[in-house]
C-alpha cells in the first residue's frame, strides 16, 4: 500500500464527503473523520434525522456547529458558514458543490439506486457501501460514472472491497489464485472439554445464540482435517453442525460482488459454505488433485471459522488460497509464514478482520484526490444473487431484504429480464408477490409485481442492454 505517498502528491489536501445512511457502517465513516487528515464529512443524511445528528455528535463535532436543514439554499448558506449539516433530503447534498464524494450506505436497494444515479448525474463520485444495490446494478452504475467522468468505487472496509484488493495484488505479483472468498462474521466456537460447539448472536448477521452437544462418535470430525480426508470431513461437519445458524443472503450478496469483480467463480453446484479452521483453508479449499474439495480452480466460496476460544479467528475477513507455479517460488511461499497444505502445494493468505467504515477513508480519498477507485480492474455482471421461497408465499405478500427468513439465496449466472429468468434478489426487496410461490421454488420475474417508476429496475434494464444483450 502506497496511499501515504499518493495522497500527498494530489493537488489538494482534503476531500469533502457526504454520508447517506448512518447505520453500523456509515456511522463509522462519520466518526473516524477527525483522525484522517484527507476526508471531511460535512453532511450526513438519514431518513431518521436523529440518527444522522447522533453520528455527527458521536464523531466529536461541537453541537453548536451542527444544523438541520431540508432546504437546498439554506444548506449552501450553512455550509459556507462552516456548519455541519444533517438532513433527510438528497437535494441538500446535490446542491452543495463542495461535496465531491457521496457515500451511499442505506442498505436499501431502491434508495441506493436513486442516490447513486443522481449523484453521478450531478458530477459527484460515489463510494458504494450499499452492497444490496451494488450486487444488482453496480456494473451499470460504474459504467455511467465513467461516462460522466466521475468515480464509482467499492469501499475498503467491507469484505468484497478487501477481497478485490487482495486478489489484484496476488495477480500483480504472479500468484495463481486457486480459491478465494470471505468468512462469516459469526464463528463456531469449539469447547473440547464440554464437547460443544456454539455461536453467539451479534444482532446483525447472527440473530440467535446457540450451543449444541457433540457426540463421542462425531467429535473426531471437529479435529484438524487429516491428509486426504477433506471431502469426508467437510461433508460430516455440515451434518453435525446443521442445527447452528448458517450463512445468509447477506453473505452471498458480498460473494456475488466478489465474483463479478474477479475471475473467481462459484462451483457449478451449491456452495460448500464449509466450517473450517484457518489452518484448514489451504487443505480443503484447493483442487481435488491436491487433496481439496474443488473440481475447478479459480473458485469462490465462504467459510464459517471453526476454532477454540483461545485460537485466533477470521473476524469476518477474507482469504485467498494460492500457489506459485515456479517450484522455488512456491518453496518460498510455503515456508515464509503462510500456512500451507500437507504437500506444500498451496498456501492461504488471509486478512482476519474488516474494519467497516473505520477504514473506508482510503476509498473516499482515492476517488476525491486521485480520481481512482479501489476496486478491481474489471466489473461485469457475470453472476446474480437469486432467491428461493423458504416457505409457501401467498400472492400479494410483500417480500423483505436479505434477513427475510421466508427467502433463501444462491448465486447463479446472470440472465436478462425475461419472465422465466431468475430475478436478482434485491429487485425483490419491498415488492409484492404476483402469484402464489411454493416453498423451494426459484423466484423469477413473472412471480413479482414490477414497481412503478423504479430506478433500480430501470438501471437493471440498462445493465442488461449494456452487458448481457451483446
Amino acid at each position: 500500500m502506497i496511499y501515504h505517498h499518493l495522497f500527498r502528491q494530489a493537488n489538494k489536501s482534503e476531500v469533502v464527503a457526504a454520508v447517506i445512511g448512518t447505520g453500523h457502517f456509515g456511522k463509522a465513516v462519520v466518526t473516524q473523520q477527525k483522525f484522517n487528515q484527507f476526508v471531511n464529512v460535512r453532511v450526513v443524511m438519514d431518513k431518521d434525522i436523529d440518527s444522522a445528528k447522533d453520528a455527527l455528535i458521536t464523531a466529536g463535532i461541537d453541537e453548536e456547529l451542527i444544523e438541520y436543514t431540508e432546504d437546498s439554499k439554506e444548506a449552501i448558506r450553512l455550509y459556507a458558514s462552516g456548519k455541519y449539516i444533517y438532513t433527510d433530503n438528497l437535494d441538500v447534498i446535490l446542491a452543495i458543490d463542495e461535496i465531491e464524494v457521496v457515500c451511499e450506505g442505506t442498505g436499501v436497494p431502491e434508495a441506493g439506486a436513486v442516490h447513486a444515479q443522481k449523484a453521478i448525474e450531478k458530477g459527484k463520485h460515489v463510494a458504494m457501501i450499499n452492497k444490496e444495490t451494488d450486487s444488482a446494478v453496480g456494473p451499470i452504475l460504474k459504467h455511467l460514472a465513467k461516462e460522466a467522468g466521475v468515480i464509482y468505487t467499492p469501499v475498503d472496509g467491507d469484505q468484497h472491497g478487501l477481497l478485490m484488493s487482495m486478489y489484484e495484488w496476488a495477480n500483480e505479483i504472479g500468484l495463481t489464485v486457486i480459491s478465494g472468498g470471505k468468512a462469516r462474521d459469526g464463528e463456531f466456537i469449539l469447547d473440547e472439554d464440554k464437547q460443544t460447539v456454539s455461536i453467539e448472536a451479534d444482532g446483525i448477521t447472527v440473530h440467535e445464540s446457540k450451543e449444541i452437544l457433540i457426540s463421542d462418535e462425531d467429535i473426531k470430525y471437529l479435529k484438524m482435517i487429516p491428509e486426504g480426508k477433506s471431502e469426508e470431513y467437510v461433508h460430516r461437519r455440515a451434518e453435525i453442525l446443521s442445527e447452528l445458524p448458517g450463512a445468509g443472503a447477506f453473505d452471498l450478496c458480498e460473494l456475488t460482488i466478489m465474483a463479478n469483480s474477479t475471475k473467481l467463480n462459484p462451483a457449478s453446484e451449491r456452495l460448500q459454505k464449509a466450517s473450517l479452521r484457518i489452518t484448514e483453508l489451504p487443505v480443503a479449499y484447493c483442487h481435488q488433485d491436491n487433496g481439496g474439495v474443488f473440481t475447478e480452480e479459480s473458485t469462490i466460496d465462504l467459510i464459517t471459522c471453526l476454532r477454540r476460544q483461545d485460537e485466533s479467528g477470521m473476524g469476518g475477513g477474507v482469504y485467498i488460497v494460492v500457489r506459485c507455479d515456479n517450484a522455488y517460488s512456491n518453496y518460498i511461499l510455503t515456508t515464509k509464514g503462510q500456512i500451507p497444505n500437507y504437500d506444500k502445494s498451496t498456501a492461504v493468505i488471509y486478512r482476519p478482520y474488516h474494519l467497516c467504515g473505520v477504514e473506508t477513508s482510503t476509498s473516499i480519498a482515492s476517488a476525491g484526490l486521485l480520481n481512482l477507485d479501489t476496486g478491481s480492474l474489471e466489473y461485469k455482471p457475470r453472476y446474480d444473487l437469486v432467491k428461493y421461497a423458504a416457505r409457501d408465499i401467498k400472492a400479494g405478500e410483500t417480500l423483505g431484504n436479505d434477513h427475510d427468513l421466508s427467502l433463501e439465496a444462491d448465486i447463479a449466472p446472470a440472465k436478462t429480464m425475461e419472465s422465466n429468468h431468475a430475478i436478482p434478489g434485491h429487485l425483490i426487496t419491498r415488492n409484492k408477490a404476483k402469484v402464489d410461490i411454493k416453498a423451494g421454488e426459484l423466484i423469477t420475474y413473472d412471480k413479482i409485481v414490477r414497481p412503478d417508476h423504479s430506478a433500480l429496475w430501470e438501471l437493471r434494464e440498462k445493465q442488461d442492454v449494456e452487458f448481457l444483450s451483446k
